[in-house]
């Protein structure tokens, strides 16, 4: 019997339900390739050269994962017993097991992330340690745009800046966990290179809406890129003929960019439908990009059976505990999957 579980036809669990697209599928086919270890995929070479000139850097490298992209960036920047300044919902912290602290010996000190997923800058300023032998040593900033737990709400890039003038005046670095900055970009209708001028390092994620099916790029001076790899190697990340996987990337980076602003509206009319429901609580000035937060307190249904019943219509969303659910749109989800969605919702809670 095949009990592989079936994803729901509306699937708004997250945005890494992705699938390519046909031109991805066509790029991935017909890629040159190479060894990458070596240096020699040429496929893999071009997306990093891309990927390095959109962010505004000298040199960029393929991950695997966002995970692993931000895992390679702290290795890279910091050395045992050295310490960053993350937000205490930043997805670094909350939802990478704990990487730079089990792997690099990487002490994280955590601010109070605010609604808008930025920290404060006099947070930041009390954070940064004395030169004591007591403590341990300040060595880098984080911040992530979109803010994933603050419901995919945007840093602008004066804020951005302002951060990385308060990181440098101490001499620490600024990295940007950037899995979603093009929403960032897109949503501001901006260059993305405004969010990333001021940072020593950026990740940005190739298979969420873009559409990619796996991989994420890091972005940095080719300094960093080289004590990167070099970390990306000891965590087993080095592959081989990985343009397979880069040729789908180009097409992410040259075909998907600018239709994010499709998700952001669809995540508005699921936003705004949801508000009218019954039992729903939401913020509609959060709903900034392509992630809807809201709460639900309903006679009938608490949230995990709230989902559940929507599993079972073929609708998937996520409980990410207490009463709180998220729906994320993306490539794949269309206005008339929204309407049907609201209409689900409706008829559940009604």
């Amino acid at each position: 019997m095949n009990t592989t579980p079936k994803p729901p036809r509306i699937d708004l669990r997250s945005d890494t339900f992705t699938l390519p697209t046909p031109n991805m599928r066509k790029a991935m086919v017909s890629a040159p390739l190479g060894d990458d270890v070596f240096g020699e995929d040429p496929t893999v070479n071009r997306l990093e050269a891309m990927a390095a000139e959109r962010m505004g850097k000298e040199a960029a490298l393929l991950v695997t994962s966002g995970t692993q992209g931000n895992l390679v960036s702290l290795l890279a920047h910091c050395g045992r017993g050295d310490e960053i300044i993350v937000g205490d919902t930043a997805h670094t912290y909350i939802y990478e097991q704990g990487g730079s602290a089990a792997l690099g010996g990487i002490h994280p000190r955590a601010l109070p992330t605010q609604p808008d997923g930025s920290l404060r800058l006099e947070d930041i300023r009390a954070a940064i340690r004395a030169d004591d032998p007591h403590f341990p040593v300040s060595r880098l900033v984080c911040l992530e745009n979109t803010h994933n737990r603050a419901g995919g709400t945007y840093l602008t890039p004066e804020y951005t800046d302002a951060v990385a003038d308060l990181a440098h005046e101490h001499g620490l670095k600024l990295h940007i966990d950037g899995a979603r900055i093009f929403h960032a970009a897109v949503a501001q209708d901006i260059d993305v290179k405004e969010l990333t001028r001021g940072a020593d390092s950026v990740t940005f994620c190739l298979s969420k809406g873009l559409a990619a099916p796996v991989g994420s790029v890091v972005c940095g001076s080719a300094e960093f890129i080289r004590r990167a790899r070099r970390a990306r190697k000891v965590l087993g990340g080095g592959m081989r003929q990985a343009g397979i996987i880069a040729a789908a990337g180009i097409v992410a980076l040259t075909e998907m960019v600018e239709r994010l602003a499709d998700d952001h509206a669809n995540a508005h009319r699921l936003a705004e439908g949801l508000a009218e429901l019954p039992g729903v609580s939401l913020d509609l000035d959060l709903v900034q990009t392509n992630i809807v937060y809201f709460n639900l307190d309903h006679p009938r249904f608490s949230a995990p059976a709230f989902v559940e019943a929507l599993r079972g219509r073929d609708v998937g969303m996520l409980c990410v505990g207490g009463n709180r659910i998220r729906a994320v749109t993306h490539y794949g989800i269309e206005a008339d999957h929204i309407a049907e969605a609201l209409s689900i919702c409706k008829e559940l809670l009604s």
